[in-house]
């Protein structure tokens, strides 16, 4: 699977924009604010349906403007797929595959499987359990659709509940009875949910190590460890053993919603105790792994997308990086970086071939519309 080609139209800084692409790598260079990162943001809007960085999609629309529209041509299985997404304000967003609206969005997730490594990523390390929550969750959603739904029963269940004990609290009168139903449920769709994530980390884990081996040239000793109320306890008697405390602070505080991805180095917290281009290798080598596990599970190669991720990385680790993703198990790539100096000099040194676009203030070289204003003329704007 490869992007042939992108469209942009009002998406961010951008006002309009056509790119044809290479099916290996793909580079793009220009200054801070230029609007490379916004190209790979509208790449992974097109594979996941949201934003990378912002979970608000009107906040996608370009400034003073009342939509956006994305469009892509995918090569999968010798086959074109024309993905669209349209949004205006205050509608619902539009995602059609082959020009076919999808009943729900979630059936699109898993179909252009994707991995991005980008300096957003350090809220993995430093941030709460959530994020790392969310980083298995997105994995796990690309390969099996049943995970992405169970996950938002889950979640449903969970926020009824919690809205249950504080009605409790207010009345002074707890009925057993109804908690229980939403116990039971929480148990069914929490119990699934950490099947799932076990077995998803016991597969992962040994090829997040061989991957930062790789990188650290075996300087350092990592780990990553998945941590969960569940290892300890079964659903039910966690849930009985919490009740008094959830009483008191009127929400559930036992089950997967509070389940951790531990990273550590050398023993201690990466968080704490990890350098910048430590902590950096670690997320590196983690979305590599995430790469490899999706090519397994799909039986196909996703889209890999690189965020100016030279910054704090030491020449012999870019190098090592680049040999990696350039070789045959790895599909289609994209790159951000400021100095094309740097990226020309790092692939000719491993003798790849590239395509340079050089992005400034929205404007992509060579950049023009087509299908969008064909799209616009059927739609009367």
């Amino acid at each position: 699977m490869y992007l042939q080609k992108l469209t942009l139209l009002n998406f961010k800084n951008y006002t309009e924009a056509e790119l044809d692409f290479h099916p290996a790598v793909n580079c793009f260079v220009g200054n801070n604010g230029a609007g490379k990162t916004n190209l790979l943001d509208a790449i992974h809007y097109l594979s996941l349906c949201k934003s990378y960085f912002n979970p608000v999609d009107s906040q996608q629309i370009r400034y003073e403007q009342d939509y956006f529209m994305l469009q892509g041509s995918f090569e999968k299985n010798d086959l074109e797929e024309v993905i669209f997404c349209g949004l205006k304000k205050n509608q619902k967003k539009q995602f059609k595959r082959n020009k076919k609206d999808y009943p729900r969005l979630a059936d699109h997730i898993g179909q252009f499987p994707l991995v991005m490594i980008s300096p957003y990523d350090i809220s993995l390390v430093i941030e709460g359990s959530e994020e790392r929550r969310k980083f298995i969750d997105n994995v796990i959603s690309q390969t099996d659709n049943r995970y992405l739904d169970t996950l938002i029963l889950y979640n449903k269940n969970l926020t009824n509940r919690n809205s249950l004990l504080r009605q409790f609290a207010e009345r002074g009168h707890f009925d057993m009875d109804l908690l229980s139903i939403y116990d039971e449920q929480l148990k069914i769709t929490g119990s699934e949910i950490y099947q799932k994530r076990k077995a998803f980390l016991e597969s992962f884990t040994p090829t997040f190590n061989e991957q930062y081996r790789y990188l650290s040239n075996e300087a350092e000793t990592v780990t990553l460890q998945y941590v969960s109320q569940l290892n300890e306890s079964e659903f039910e008697e966690g849930l009985s053993r919490s009740f008094q405390k959830d009483k008191v602070l009127q929400r559930t505080g036992f089950g997967i919603h509070k389940d951790e991805l531990e990273f550590t180095i050398h023993g201690y917290s990466l968080k704490k105790f990890g350098s910048q281009g430590q902590q950096k290798s670690f997320l590196i080598a983690l979305k590599l792994a995430q790469y490899s596990y999706l090519t397994k599970m799909k039986g196909f190669k996703p889209l890999l997308l690189l965020d100016d991720i030279f910054d704090k990385l030491d020449d012999l680790r870019i190098k090592k990086l680049m040999e990696m993703v350039v070789q045959d198990n790895f599909g289609q790539l994209f790159i951000t970086d400021t100095n094309r100096e740097r990226i020309e000099k790092v692939f000719s040194e491993i003798g790849m071939d590239i395509k340079i676009f050089e992005v400034d203030k929205g404007a992509v070289e060579g950049g023009h519309i087509k299908d969008m204003e064909e799209y616009l003329q059927t739609k009367g704007e």
